[in-house]
């Protein structure tokens, strides 16, 4: 038999979800015949078959983390000549696996190519999947997540025992997290242990604003701030203590799902125009709802914006996520009574402004300025 592996995704993926299985085994499948569906941090990717051939096993079953590199599924070996292949860039094909090497005292030798046992300094994902599809379908039936379970096999084999044990001793009732949620967790997690938060909050004048799209015109403002303080448009590398200033602003637009926190990003937002921008806008939130979007468009952010006034609020404290170093967060925008240079009561139209720095390499001074040239861009009636 031969396996075909999980392709690397792109963007530094390590790992996916399993969502859908589109074939069966025995099914016979052409080459670039949809095989399965995987979920990666943020997007729902279709993966197709390398080659032509007739199932043999599918390796994982719907919700397994698959590492980049594991199994996905088997096909019967007829032969290279009457099995067109893609090229080996795509996919990986190699040796396969009985079910019986995976028994409680299993032998590193008697594992094949594609599940050799690792020698040094193994991925601790791989040592928590390394699992056979029965154990992973007796712990999907018992809500444990692998990830979470330290396998008592040889090499970290994890075996039903482990499983039934782990769900006899669950204290939290639920299941784990997915998709958009896990992603959010790890990142939230990742910036509570490294970033050191600052937020500064004012109010924009936009009194004179008529029709005006409200997320466009943030979009425009901080490019404009960007422009006038750099340093906020950074990646900072807290390890090596390396701060890179981007040369362009890529921003990401948080947008909120029944799944979760997605944040898509804009590129060049700087170069495009208020028509180009609402365009672009419109398109993420339809790959959004479809859950369509590249994952390319999911990376790179060098600042962000959080919209969430169109939903409500006025101030927070939005979370910077390395590498970025600032995210500005917009709120509902609100009417206040003031009194003008003749001492005259005028209604005025507030936008609230909240700016989170990292106060590691950004100084209370500069998010100051930042947001200083943020509300002079948005009290203009127009750009």
């Amino acid at each position: 038999m031969l396996a075909f592996q999980l392709p690397d995704l792109g963007e530094g993926l390590k790992e996916a979800e399993i969502v859908e299985w589109h074939v069966k085994p025995g099914d016979q499948v052409e080459c670039d015949q949809l095989l399965l569906s995987v979920e990666t941090d943020k997007a729902v990717v279709d993966i197709p078959s390398p080659r032509a051939g007739r199932i043999v096993n599918l390796c994982g079953a719907v919700g397994d983390l698959i590492p980049v590199g594991s199994p996905l599924v088997e096909f019967e070996d007829e032969g290279s000549e009457s099995n067109p292949q893609r090229p080996a860039s795509a996919a990986t094909v190699v040796g396969s696996i009985s079910e019986d090497a995976y028994a409680g005292s299993a032998n590193v030798e008697h594992l094949s190519p594609h599940r050799k046992a690792p020698t040094s300094s193994p991925d601790q994902a791989t040592i928590h999947t390394l699992a056979t599809p029965k154990v992973r379908s007796l712990a999907l039936q018992l809500g444990v997540d692998l990830n979470q379970v330290a396998g008592s096999g040889m090499h970290g084999l994890i075996l039903a025992e482990d499983v039934t044990a782990a769900s006899q001793h669950a204290t939290i009732a639920g299941a784990p997290l997915k998709g958009p949620r896990r992603s959010m967790a790890k990142a939230m997690a990742e910036s509570h242990a490294q970033v050191v938060p600052v937020t500064l909050q004012d109010v924009a004048d936009v009194s004179l604003w008529h029709h005006q799209d409200t997320t466009v015109r943030l979009c425009q403002a901080i490019a404009a701030a960007c422009s006038e303080v750099p340093i906020l448009n950074s990646w900072f590398d807290g390890q090596q203590q390396r701060l890179e200033q981007r040369e362009q602003v890529d921003l990401g637009i948080a947008v909120n799902t029944d799944q979760g926190l997605l944040v898509p990003v804009l590129r060049g937002v700087g170069k495009l125009s208020g028509s180009a921008l609402r365009k672009a806008l419109d398109r993420f939130r339809q790959q959004v709802e479809a859950r369509t979007i590249p994952p390319a468009d999911l990376k790179g952010a060098s600042i962000t914006l959080s919209n969430y006034g169109a939903l409500g609020g006025r101030f927070g404290t939005p979370i910077v996520v390395p590498p970025t170093v600032a995210i500005l967060g917009a709120g509902r925008t609100f009417t206040e009574m003031q009194l003008d240079e003749r001492g005259k009561p005028v209604a005025r139209q507030n936008l609230p402004l909240s700016l989170t720095v990292d106060h590691r390499v950004i100084t209370g001074g500069e998010a100051a300025y930042f947001l200083r040239v943020l509300k002079d861009q948005l009290a203009r009636a127009k750009v």
